[in-house]
């Protein structure tokens, strides 16, 4: 992600709350309805599908990555309430971002593109799979495909001449941020390698999930006491050392949901459970406050920037997805959706205008605008994070009602390809690192087995 400076200057004087999003917690209607009221002042933000404008993107100040987030949320926000008004828009979006490639690098977005900004989309297309989103026609990428295309490219990127693995943040060598690994990058791997091991069967995708977890501990990135940390510098030398300490919630909820599915898969591994365990304990004591959420580092000091403030919406989509992968889980995470969420509707009271102009800052229906902040009324900051963060909120409280993410032996339809995204050469993804051919390689079983697999995710986040 990029860290911008919030635009406060644009913050708007509140206006009079008109209807506010009513919510009760336990009737299923209200719930969808909410849900609902909130998803449609979301998808006034998205001009992709206007006339002239790119199917996939957000206007400024969005950076692209947050577009393959926010569809993420609305593939799980179809499978939640059975609402399809937005699914058009969605598989238009996911389709024209694959890009001709099929791997989600669209050359509009080298200058830009990193490995989290790539991992955001593949994780919406394993969603896609996993929730038996409506596949594409089939002359189009499937969902399935598009996920283990973007996971090759990432073994190749795999980097073990520094810091002894791990990815860098960026893929290009001439974009900022290319000596930096962090734990998102690493997370989206880890998280994807996990859900594409359950949903095949496929052992090398849980071999890689493994080793992406350990590569994190041992670099110090996650600690004995299960805190994660954003990231390290590579510095002159190999030295490794130089550690970016701030804890951001959507870091937790990754790879708190990536080691549900591998506790999953392994049958309740005393190992995943442990880490499970550790990071849901240090998840609760960092980022909630008397049972809300709060983005512990930036949210009370007022300075998260636009990436930021969405992170919150993540980690609601990641504890939902650990109850369903780690069902032990659920008496502890389901009081903490149930709280953020009612807090999260009582958030969505705003009708916020411009002080420049007095036109209104929000286009959904008036009073519905969701602030930030969930420990207060309605804050003034209206955005794509800031409503996506609610719309999680509200819907993922109907967890328990859905099934679970299915797989290939259990209805999963969307068609796979174990060597997607292998003859894609990538500017900058150290071609000196040549793992594709044994990945490739560790496929042929599955590919035997299971001949063209289909479908992937409900994480979170």
């Amino acid at each position: 992600m990029r860290w911008l400076v919030p635009f406060t200057g644009l913050v708007s004087l509140l206006g009079q709350s008109v209807a506010a999003v009513e919510l009760t917690l336990g009737n299923e209607a209200s719930v969808k309805s909410a849900a609902s009221t909130i998803a449609f002042g979301l998808l006034k933000f998205y001009t992709g599908n206007n006339t002239g404008d790119t199917p996939g993107n957000l206007p400024d100040p969005y950076f692209w990555w947050e577009t393959g987030a926010m569809f993420g949320t609305m593939i799980d926000y179809w499978f939640l309430t059975g609402d399809p008004s937005y699914n058009e828009a969605t598989t238009q979006a996911m389709l024209h971002q694959a890009s001709n490639t099929r791997d989600f690098m669209p050359p509009n977005q080298t200058r830009t593109l990193g490995n989290d900004d790539q991992g955001f989309w593949a994780l919406a297309a394993m969603s896609a799979a996993e929730n038996k989103f409506p596949d594409p026609p089939k002359d189009q990428a499937q969902w399935l495909a598009l996920a283990q295309a973007v996971f090759n490219q990432w073994a190749t990127r795999w980097d073990e001449e520094t810091c002894g693995g791990g990815l860098r943040w960026q893929i290009f060598t001439f974009n900022n941020g290319f000596n930096y690994k962090n734990s998102i990058s690493n997370g989206c791997f880890f998280n994807l390698a996990a859900r594409l091991a359950r949903f095949t069967g496929n052992q090398t995708y849980a071999d890689w999930a493994a080793k992406i977890f350990e590569w994190e501990q041992t670099v110090g990135l996650i600690t004995p006491g299960f805190d994660i940390y954003d990231g390290v510098t590579i510095k002159e030398g190999n030295n490794c050392r130089e550690t970016d300490q701030i804890q951001w919630s959507y870091n937790h909820g990754i790879f708190l949901h990536g080691a549900a599915v591998m506790y999953n898969i392994t049958k309740a591994s005393s190992v995943w459970k442990q880490r499970i365990d550790g990071i849901l304990d240090s998840t609760v004591k960092l980022f909630y406050k008397n049972g809300i959420m709060v983005e512990q580092f930036c949210e009370d000091p007022g300075f998260c920037d636009i990436d930021q403030q969405s992170f919150k919406g993540y980690l609601t989509r990641w504890m939902a997805g650990t109850t369903q992968m780690a069902p032990y889980t659920f008496d502890t995470i389901r009081p903490l959706l149930e709280s953020s969420a009612t807090a999260a509707a009582r958030a969505c009271s705003g009708s916020p205008t411009a002080p420049s102009t007095g036109q209104p800052m929000f286009k959904g229906i008036p009073g519905t605008a969701c602030g930030f902040k969930w420990t207060a009324p309605f804050d003034g900051l209206v955005g794509v994070g800031e409503q996506m963060n609610a719309l999680s909120a509200v819907m993922y409280t109907l967890v328990s009602k859905v099934a679970s993410p299915v797989t290939a032996d259990t209805g999963g339809t969307s068609q796979g390809n174990p060597n997607a995204g292998l003859n894609q050469p990538s500017i900058g993804s150290l071609p000196e690192i040549t793992l594709g051919e044994k990945v490739a390689a560790g496929f042929v079983t599955t590919a035997i087995a299971f001949g063209v697999i289909g479908g992937s995710v409900f994480v979170m986040f």
